[in-house]
């Protein structure tokens, strides 16, 4: 484990879970102390303020980066010249280039390297992957994710060197996956348009963002994160298709309420505000997070010599897409996503998905009216009349 701080408390917990047999064995941390506390806590081997010699222990085989998005770069340079498989927390880098540097030397190493976007494996998450996957919803036409809560643990997070900028690469690297999922990642993502601005905090970067995503296949992404929101953390997604509609809340309001004047009350959930008054709680925090399942995926991906589902290419692309955001938010226009070696499809839009109704007219919309009645809207296919039909 490289970092010893809240994020890697977060993947510890969820190494002891499904598979039961992966051994965290040493960690590092630029902090001695901070090293030694958290070996003393997980009851691991060794400890060490020197990343290489974490790295290269012959007994480690997997290396998991949950350091500030400054660190990443010279981690994965440190895990590709041991040769060890690296699993890189969220968002791979600071920038397009960033990310594109890491993913070369992962390739050029032969190792794997997995990004760890763990809202990409939340149990809601996969279920509804698979229904969109089965064809449940049809073609996908848009799909929106939010995420949003009062703003980071660390203090990194607010320095925008270190971070490489504000709420969007916080937390728009997860939602921005999240309906590339969805949409289909074999789609180019073509265009953004972006605002984003600094309304609460005294920082160089941004608080609250909102972005929309252009693909190739006509499909629309929308991300909406905030550092600014009261009250807990706010995660749900949308997904609109031809065929159907899915509704996700991850997080905040899951069905699980409780009241407590506050007296021996601790920790809730993550990023609660508040040990008294109406809660909301989560029942396993680290699985309804995705980390369980994230890991899971990470380590039979590496003995099955597969690919996991998030990649280090994923995460190039998802930096590729906040790079255009922030140029567009600057900018108040389109602006092209800029992608070096594209591995997907170069579908282009075909214009609406239309559906038939016979020969002569397509379907618009059936409805069933209050009185009971059924009624078809068609259009005819030559001359453009649109007509209704009365069904019994």
């Amino acid at each position: 484990m490289l970092g010893s701080g809240f994020i890697a408390r977060f993947y510890a917990d969820s190494l002891k879970a499904q598979r039961a047999k992966d051994k965290l064995i040493s960690v590092y941390s630029r902090n001695t102390e901070k090293a030694q506390k958290f070996a003393e806590d997980y009851k691991l081997n060794f400890y060490s303020d020197d990343m290489e010699a974490v790295v290269s222990r012959e007994d480690v085989d997997v290396v998991i980066i949950s350091l500030p998005n400054n660190l990443h770069e010279a981690a994965v340079a440190a895990c590709a010249k041991a040769k060890k498989h690296v699993l890189c927390t969220k968002p791979l880098g600071r920038t397009a280039a960033e990310a594109k540097r890491m993913l070369d030397m992962v390739e050029e190493a032969g190792i794997m390297g997995g990004y760890l976007e763990d809202l990409c494996y939340t149990p809601k998450f996969l279920k509804s992957m698979k229904t969109v996957k089965d064809g449940g919803i049809g073609k996908v036409l848009w799909a929106k994710s939010r995420e949003a809560h009062p703003g980071p643990h660390s203090d990194w997070f607010w320095d925008h060197e270190q971070s490489g900028g504000g709420a969007m690469v916080d937390l728009g690297c997860h939602c921005i996956e999240i309906a590339r999922n969805y949409i289909g990642k074999e789609i180019r993502p073509v265009e953004v348009m972006c605002w984003a601005a600094t309304q609460v905090h005294p920082i160089k970067a941004e608080d609250s963002a909102i972005g929309l995503i252009k693909y190739a296949n006509g499909a629309m992404g929308q991300f909406e994160v905030s550092w600014c929101f009261r009250g807990g953390m706010d995660l749900r997604d949308e997904v609109m298709g031809t065929e159907g509609t899915i509704w996700l809340n991850n997080f905040l309001r899951t069905g699980f309420e409780m009241f407590t004047t506050g007296k021996g009350a601790g920790y809730v959930a993550e990023k609660a505000e508040s040990n008294s008054g109406w809660l909301f709680p989560v029942g396993d925090e680290v699985h309804e997070l995705g980390y369980t399942n994230m890991f899971t995926d990470m380590f039979n991906a590496i003995e099955n010599k597969t690919e996991p589902l998030e990649t280090f290419y994923d995460g190039y692309i998802v930096n590729a897409i906040i790079d255009a955001a922030y140029t567009s938010a600057k900018s108040g226009r389109w602006e092209t996503v800029q992608i070096e070696g594209w591995r997907g499809d170069e579908t282009a839009d075909n214009g609406p998905t239309t559906a038939s109704y016979d020969e002569n007219y397509y379907l618009i919309k059936k409805e069933i009216l209050p009185s009971g009645e059924h009624k078809l809207i068609l259009k005819h296919k030559v001359t453009g009349e649109v007509v209704v039909k009365e069904v019994e």
